[in-house]
């Protein structure tokens, strides 16, 4: 049975100014849904844009699995009036109805994990027709007449003893080929409800919105983290092996200054069974050279969402994030920082980086912070 993730992207976002490209912790939006979704079971997830930005994005970024394809969705179908169906429509016509199973997935629910969108496929699975995600709420609701929906105000119960409401909250739906043909419609026939975390309820409207989500994503992934043994060390190049400062001269980038000393850190922990990898967003020869210098032979380049990058090898290499210790000094590596077993900041580093970071090193970026962050590592593994 073959069944697809499906994520519509406008362009233009009348609340948020580019809202589905915008850094959510460090990583566009959008990425959020996606990285997830590549870890699910779909056999294929199509982002659906009118962006040639985006599309470019996604070309060049997730080139380790074929699993992720951009298609070009129509103006007609972009527009602020039309339906997230017509979309879902339009697609699975250009597709001629290629899969069993649709999934769509709003780029807006960045709460949304693999977990989530197993649940769904799971409902599919055992029979039923379509499944939406949903979140349990114990408020009260009202009508705009005075009278209440859910619950009797004369003998207002207890919060434990009262069952609340499920709502929709807009992250995953599933349904099977013949509903979006029958119905032309995500949902139909028998459906199934899953229920999600109270906190994906929040929608992302407005900058006030933006800021609650941001900080409620970051407190779950640092929620996670658990003291364990660190087994692979990975780390940002510029404003970590450097000072952040690159030369240039008519025929582009020309030096960039590296400490011995850092090196040396890395060799000693790689003899106690650290592995180190490294991962950058620049595409540099300067970077690839050194670090064949050093004899790091897992180096990633051009690399902008780093999040999913670090899971994929974590699920392929079989680690755990809190396996992993990373230094990084700005806000493209936000997610990772707020989400290993131990991350370590600069001293320079940006005050972002430095306020979700374990560990804000004494010495400054391409002046001894790895050395020190190697330290620390090599120490604290003894006690396992």
């Amino acid at each position: 049975m073959k069944k697809i993730g499906f994520i519509p992207l406008r362009k233009n976002s009348k609340g948020i100014l580019g809202k589905n490209k915008r850094k959510m912790v460090g990583r566009p939006l959008f990425t959020w849904v996606l990285g997830e979704a590549i870890l699910s079971s779909l056999d294929t997830v199509y982002v659906y844009t009118d962006d040639d930005s985006i599309i470019s994005f996604i070309e060049k970024e997730y080139h380790y699995t074929d699993k992720v394809k951009a298609l070009k969705r129509s103006d007609i179908s972009a527009t602020d009036s039309a339906s997230t169906e017509s979309a879902m429509l339009e697609f699975a016509e250009k597709t001629d109805f290629d899969f069993d199973v649709f999934c769509l997935l709003q780029a807006t629910s960045p709460f949304t994990k693999a977990m989530d969108i197993e649940n769904c496929l799971n409902e599919i699975d055992n029979g039923k027709d379509s499944a939406l995600t949903v979140v349990k709420t114990h408020r009260f609701v009202w009508n705009e007449d005075g009278t209440p929906v859910n619950y009797n105000y004369e003998k207002r119960p207890r919060r434990q003893d009262f069952e609340g409401l499920s709502i929709e909250n807009g992250a995953v739906y599933c349904c099977k080929k013949q509903v979006l043909q029958k119905h032309k419609n995500r949902l139909g026939g028998d459906i199934a409800v899953v229920k999600m975390p109270e906190e994906s309820l929040h929608e992302i409207d407005s900058e006030q919105d933006w800021t609650v989500v941001e900080n409620l994503l970051i407190e779950r992934q640092k929620h996670t983290k658990r003291p364990e043994k660190i087994t692979h060390f990975v780390l940002d190049v510029d404003g970590v092996f450097t000072d952040g400062t690159i030369s240039y001269t008519k025929e582009g980038e020309h030096t960039k200054r590296f400490d011995m000393r850092d090196g040396m850190g890395l060799e000693i922990l790689r003899q106690f069974g650290v592995e180190v990898m490294v991962m950058t967003s620049e595409q540099s020869e300067l970077v690839a050279k050194r670090m064949q210098k050093l004899q790091i032979p897992k180096v990633f380049l051009g690399v902008k969402d780093k999040f999913t990058l670090l899971q994929s090898l974590a699920v392929s290499q079989k680690f755990s994030l809190n396996n992993v210790a990373y230094i990084g000094d700005d806000v493209n590596d936000m997610t990772n920082i707020c989400s290993v077993g131990w991350s370590f900041a600069p001293n320079n580093a940006m005050d972002e980086i430095k306020r979700v970071a374990d560990i804000v090193l004494s010495k400054n970026s391409g002046s001894g912070a790895i050395r020190e962050a190697c330290q620390f590592i090599k120490n604290y593994n003894k006690r396992f």
